[in-house]
């Protein structure tokens, strides 16, 4: 387990940080991939389309084998974001004491959850966006600036999360 034995010495504030954050990252991928790959349909795993500097190979969703691989690499995108969501729920169980299972309506881990879906934004936004090109937040003449508004996005999720993950945490009665 991700946890140490000395976990109860923490605050509740840094007890919930880890956990906040996974669950952040895992939750900010489900919205990425239901809304932009499956609901609005902007993109998928390895969408991209044109000349590539990393000389990956693209699988465009206009042809069937094309879909099918993007389908499959969606697939994976959504197992990985589904283990971060189970991890992130077994790491903060474990880091809160019975008593303290009030903490679902703490700031501090709020905080870090949304802080953490900004990680996810920031992270994925910078890699998959821009230094791997797989795919973008929406292609056509403006990808620039979806793919500039998904990293400003993300940048405002992990300050503001950040913000509320160092307010006070509520009195656990």
């Amino acid at each position: 387990m991700i946890t140490t034995p000395d976990d109860r010495s923490l605050t509740v504030r840094d007890r919930l940080m880890l956990p906040g954050l996974i669950l952040g990252v895992g939750l900010g991928g489900f919205v990425d991939g239901i809304m932009l790959h499956q609901v609005l349909q902007w993109h998928h795993m390895l969408s991209s389309t044109g000349s590539d500097h990393l000389g990956l190979k693209r699988y465009p969703v206009d042809t069937v084998p094309g879909l099918r691989m993007n389908t499959v690499w969606d697939g994976f995108f959504h197992v990985f974001t589904w283990i971060c969501v189970l991890v992130g729920l077994a790491v903060l169980y474990r880091r809160t004491a019975p008593g303290d299972r009030p903490s679902w309506r703490t700031p501090p881990l709020w905080g870090w959850i949304i802080a953490g879906a900004g990680l996810f934004n920031l992270v994925e936004g910078t890699v998959d966006h821009q230094i791997l090109g797989i795919h973008h937040v929406r292609t056509g003449p403006h990808r620039i600036w979806w793919d500039l508004g998904f990293l400003a996005l993300g940048a405002v999720l992990l300050i503001g999360g950040t913000l509320l993950a160092r307010r006070r945490p509520l009195e656990v009665r």
